[in-house]
């Protein structure tokens, strides 16, 4: 079937901890894809001296899994012990045991993404057969005042702070003015937004068919390895969480959409595995084919457990436990909802069917906090013949094609 799957693989990787003043978790599904591709890093306590400080990233592989998964064993290390990193060091001579500038962070940033990218080059070379594998790269940079948002590529980053979305990495795309400048200096051309008509991300690390444009610098080539780099100041008080993913989660789901879906989750649970979880699922149905990494962090001014939605979580649950009985064992319904990106709309995933571990019913439900009943807001449609007309007590339509 090509690039996907007749059936997506929904199994889930998680990670989670805590420190540093920070909480996180993460979930990573291969969905539809044939290969998983995505890899990730968390790390809490820097090495050098750096024990305050956190790195977290989420790197999208393509064309293979190589990149993706020696740049999240490797690239942390590039970063940290450059030259340029340590370069501006305060705090006294030992600059080992000093903390950078915020100009040295950025610049030793950049410089570690250049020399992994040359390092992966090489090796592939030595190899004899260069790796046509490539990853996307965004993460973050903690530190006790600062944020240090990194990104190269489609993927994506976001903070929330006092309730909105505070700030967002911008993505690398060969439409894009400056990108496509760049691609066209290099002899390149931009079809169908993609480069040269066939890759979709104007900036990634290896790639390496697209960066031997003779005379060009490895900032000039079709394809960049250079990240932007973004500083913020942290506020304590405010800061909420901080969001990194794939584009396999902002495909179908926009800024505020997905920040607004994690403070609800933080109003009946702090377990960040299961808000990570929820998402990733929540992609699934709402049309992602790509593989789905996200992960969640979280600071003491995130969202508390609030026990007016606590008690509307029971009360969903023990509504949905109620009508299981109804629903068809042998399709799948699926409610579709009518009002993208409403807030307060809930997922579920009901019991398998026959212990086969297939799905059975998933429901989004939306609850109207000023009246004390759950309301559809939507159509119902057989999952695997489309056939629309389902009811809302999660039985099949009454004509179905399959």
């Amino acid at each position: 079937m090509g690039a996907f799957l007749d059936k997506p693989k929904m199994e889930k990787h998680n990670t989670h901890g805590e420190g540093n003043g920070l909480r996180y978790g993460l979930s990573s599904m291969q969905g539809w894809r044939v290969e998983m591709e995505d890899a990730h890093t968390a790390v809490i306590g820097l090495p050098y001296s750096l024990s305050m400080w956190s790195f977290f990233a989420v790197y999208d592989g393509h064309a293979g899994s190589q990149v993706a998964r020696y740049c999240c064993e490797h690239l942390l290390e590039h970063i940290t012990s450059n030259p340029d990193f340590r370069g501006g060091c305060s705090g006294g001579g030992d600059s080992i045991n000093a903390e950078p500038s915020v100009e040295s962070v950025k610049c030793g940033i950049r410089t570690g993404f250049l020399q992994i990218d040359e390092h992966m080059r090489a090796i592939s070379e030595r190899k004899h057969g260069a790796d046509r594998s490539g990853s996307t790269a965004v993460g973050v940079m903690i530190s006790p005042h600062h944020f240090y948002f990194i990104n190269c590529g489609d993927s994506r980053a976001l903070l929330s702070r006092k309730g909105r979305v505070h700030f967002f990495t911008q993505d690398h795309k060969p439409s894009n003015p400056l990108e496509k400048e760049r691609i066209q200096n290099a002899g390149g051309s931009v079809m169908i937004q993609r480069v040269n008509g066939s890759l979709a991300v104007s900036r990634a690390l290896g790639d390496f068919d697209y960066k031997c444009v003779h005379g060009k610098g490895p900032t000039e080539q079709l394809v960049s390895p250079e990240p932007e780099v973004y500083e913020i100041e942290r506020a304590e008080a405010e800061d909420e969480f901080v969001v990194l993913a794939c584009d396999g989660i902002w495909d179908v789901m926009a800024n505020e959409e997905l920040c607004d879906f994690v403070r609800s989750r933080l109003e009946v649970t702090e377990d960040l595995e299961r808000v990570c979880n929820e998402i990733v699922d929540t992609c699934l149905y709402k049309g992602s084919r790509d593989n789905m990494s996200v992960v969640l962090i979280c600071f003491p001014g995130a969202p508390k457990i609030n026990p007016e939605a606590v008690k509307r979580e029971a009360e969903l649950d023990k509504y949905l436990q109620n009508r299981e009985g109804g629903a068809c064992k042998k399709h799948m319904t699926q409610h579709i909802p009518a009002e993208p990106g409403d807030k307060g709309k809930r997922q579920y995933r009901q019991s398998t069917d026959g212990g086969e571990g297939r799905m059975v019913t998933k429901v989004i439900l939306k609850f109207k906090s000023n009246e004390n009943k759950l309301t559809f807001a939507g159509v119902f449609e057989c999952v695997y013949c489309g056939t629309p007309g389902g009811t809302s007590d999660g039985k099949c339509p009454p004509i179905c094609l399959c």
